[in-house]
């Protein structure tokens, strides 16, 4: 079974699937003219300047950190590890490269997911690509909205909202703090459990909170290392952009990697770790209260450049300058050991909490994501029923350590970018002229 799905698993991360999420945010990039880079400027300010007047659940803070909530998880710290030892200090330069042109895709899929969204029976916002797809493409793409919303359930229910998340914060907090895994799978489910139920409001106001102290916090840490060991930052920058064109050599217990394994485990993880093009980003993006679906879209945009450009970068020259990433450690144990090279006595320490806060708000997170994709699929009537097997299979989550279950998770999170992909291709002119008609605007409100 576990070799059938790492099969599967290889086929869906393959070239495929990755040449369709790169080539649309390098479609979309041309189309909207560099908008990630002539609009990244204004859209930072936005993130705390934006009016917030238009009908919506939640700010465009709340919404940003929301979905920065879901994205900024493990992935940041243990998917960096893995990238960098399959492929390499020049997995780092691909990762960049999927971050820059993802961010033109990031902001088209939230544009739209607020130029069509809708309001549920209980008078909450509903959006993401299951409503874009169904109301933009047309009824006649409805199962391929259906689809979306399915895969979207079961990875928040088996895969990044759950399991893999849960599991990181039990180990990490018995390795490090010795605590027991019952103890902290107990804790864990009651404060998912207080949170959860109150649904997005109660999310955005604690993701609010947490999500720009961790951002904090890991900024901190991460540049301390970079501090300690700066006379090796030079040449670990020259080591990323010479071996993402040339074979990387063997160090230590680093057995080398060739382009094409550096390119696919950047860009891979890169895609992993910020969700552009997955399709997730823009459910909650759609709650966000505001009158322009573009001003929205570059809010949002600013995610993936905080996540993978700021977080992830951090997280990989850390590695390289403490050697970290030619020795035999691998995912979190890797990056641990750059932290305690750093800071011997405390490093692990600072480590964990950044490793449970970024795991703890993913849970946050995708839960939101998995309600509003069984709201879609079958109605108000659902959503206590999801949120109370949410919280049980928690609680279940310290005690499974299936691998086929991660694995299966992986296929599912890969499977929602291709009815999400196809919707962008397919609704990429609505995108160009939603971002002139905001444009016009701004400009007149100058005159």
């Amino acid at each position: 079974m576990l070799e059938m799905l790492n099969a599967i698993d290889d086929f869906v991360w393959g070239p495929p699937l990755l040449v369709l999420l790169v080539g649309t945010g390098i479609w979309l990039t041309i189309r909207l003219g560099l908008i990630q880079v002539f609009k990244l400027a204004p859209a930072l300010k936005l993130i705390f300047s934006a009016k917030n007047e238009g009908s919506g659940d939640v700010n465009s803070f709340k919404a940003l950190c929301t979905a920065l909530a879901a994205t900024v998880g493990t992935g940041n710290i243990v998917g960096v590890a893995t990238a960098v030892k399959a492929g390499g200090p020049g997995a780092l330069f691909w990762m960049w490269m999927a971050a820059f042109f993802g961010m033109a895709t990031k902001y088209a899929e939230c544009l739209l997911a607020v130029k069509y969204r809708t309001v549920d029976a209980d008078g909450n916002i509903s959006g993401g690509p299951m409503y874009y797809i169904e109301n933009g493409l047309g009824k006649s793409y409805k199962p391929l909205a259906v689809i979306f919303a399915a895969f979207g359930v079961l990875c928040a229910y088996f895969g990044i909202g759950t399991f893999a998340q849960v599991n990181s914060i039990v180990e990490i907090t018995k390795i490090t703090a010795g605590i027991p895994v019952m103890y902290t799978g107990i804790a864990l489910t009651v404060v998912v459990a207080a949170v959860t139920i109150g649904g997005l409001k109660s999310i955005a106001n604690v993701a609010s909170k947490i999500v720009p102290a961790m951002a904090v916090l890991y900024f901190i840490t991460t540049v301390g290392i970079l501090v300690c060991f700066a006379d090796k930052v030079p040449g670990a920058i020259g080591m990323v952009l010479q071996d993402a064109f040339t074979p990387a050599a063997a160090q230590g217990g680093f057995l080398g990697a060739t382009v094409m394994l550096a390119m696919r485990s950047g860009v891979a993880r890169g895609v992993f770790s910020n969700e552009s093009g997955l399709g997730s980003a823009p459910i909650v993006a759609a709650a966000a209260k505001t009158k322009w679906a573009a001003e929205q879209g570059l809010v949002s945009m600013t995610g993936t450049f905080i996540d993978t450009i700021i977080i992830c970068s951090l997280t990989g020259l850390s590695l390289i300058v403490t050697g970290a990433w030619c020795g035999p450690l691998k995912g979190a144990a890797m990056t641990d050991a750059a932290f305690a090279a750093a800071f011997p006595g405390f490093g692990s320490m600072l480590l964990m909490v950044g490793l449970v806060l970024f795991a703890f708000t993913t849970i946050l997170g995708w839960n939101y994501y998995g309600e509003r994709c069984v709201e879609y699929l079958m109605g108000v009537k659902a959503i206590m029923p999801y949120r109370i097997i949410f919280i049980i299979l928690i609680a279940c989550g310290p005690f499974l350590k299936l691998e086929e279950i991660w694995v299966l998770a992986d296929i599912v999170n890969g499977l929602m970018a291709i009815p999400n992909l196809i919707a962008l291709l397919a609704l990429t002119g609505v995108v160009v002229a939603e971002t002139k008609a905001y444009e016009k605007h701004l400009q007149e409100m100058d005159k």
